[in-house]
């Protein structure tokens, strides 16, 4: 348990285990902690490293930036780990963060993975999938469903459902805020990904209605080392509420690119 100091803030993060590292992002519903059911699989071969980024607790945000850091942050503390070959799991809002570094610093990835999401790519295709999507996070909480969890996580496994809503109050982030950051930062084209060859594996679900799975399976198509995946029976969230098959899913991932 640490925290690294930055210029403008403070970035909490814990290591666990041994090994070649693997960074895990949360999503905008989470924090250090969405990884509590990876980190103890994960820790026997890797050296897992799990942070908040700035602006959720316990990290802070002194500049009011929000996401528009979050590349810098990851890059400032891989660069105080000393790590120059990373695997990266970018789960939702995450896969800003890991996309953006891999596209930074493709000679230090190993291997990345986009967990629900596309990240700050923007195709005509990617952002009609989105389109088709609105209002349906907002219908959702109407409900008293959180989006990133879904209706058949609140059906099934209720007790995770309101852990989940706990962790994300628990955050304490101006989600409304950094969402809105989130996609005017959706930038990265077509032409940008040409000659990305980092091997990227694409994981959705097929009852995700934050990030279209549709808009995934274009991303995957778009990636020299693409492969994608599709879950049945799941929500945003397949680390959360199908553990042991997001785990299973990595680990063939990894070992494949090894």
């Amino acid at each position: 348990m640490a925290l690294l100091n930055l210029p403008d803030g403070e970035l909490y993060y814990e290591v666990h285990g041994s090994g070649p590292p693997l960074v895990f992002a949360h999503g905008l519903g989470g924090g250090f902690l969405s990884w509590w059911q990876q980190v103890p699989h994960f820790r026997k071969r890797f050296s897992c490293v799990v942070f908040s980024h700035r602006g959720f607790a316990p990290s802070r945000d002194g500049s009011g930036q929000g996401p528009r850091r979050f590349v810098d942050d990851l890059d400032a503390l891989l660069q105080h780990l000393h790590v120059d070959d990373v695997r990266l799991v970018g789960q939702s809002m995450g896969g800003w963060s890991c996309l953006g570094y891999a596209l930074r610093r493709p000679e230090k990835v190993r291997a990345l993975v986009m967990a629900c999401t596309t990240g700050q790519v923007t195709t005509p295709e990617i952002d009609a999938a989105i389109n088709r999507l609105r209002g349906r996070a907002t219908a959702a909480f109407m409900k008293g469903v959180h989006p990133a969890a879904g209706e058949r996580m609140v059906r099934d496994q209720p007790a995770m459902h309101e852990l989940y809503r706990g962790m994300d109050i628990l955050g304490g982030a101006d989600k409304r805020a950094i969402r809105d950051v989130l996609l005017g930062m959706r930038t990265v084209t077509a032409r940008d990904l040409e000659g990305f060859e980092v091997p990227t594996l694409c994981m959705t679900s097929d009852e995700d209605f934050v990030c279209a799975p549709d808009s995934v399976a274009h991303l995957a198509r778009m990636l020299v080392g693409g492969r994608f995946i599709k879950v049945p029976e799941t929500g945003h969230s397949i680390y959360w509420e199908r553990p042991a098959l997001f785990n299973q899913l990595v680990d063939e991932f990894l070992d494949s690119v090894e």
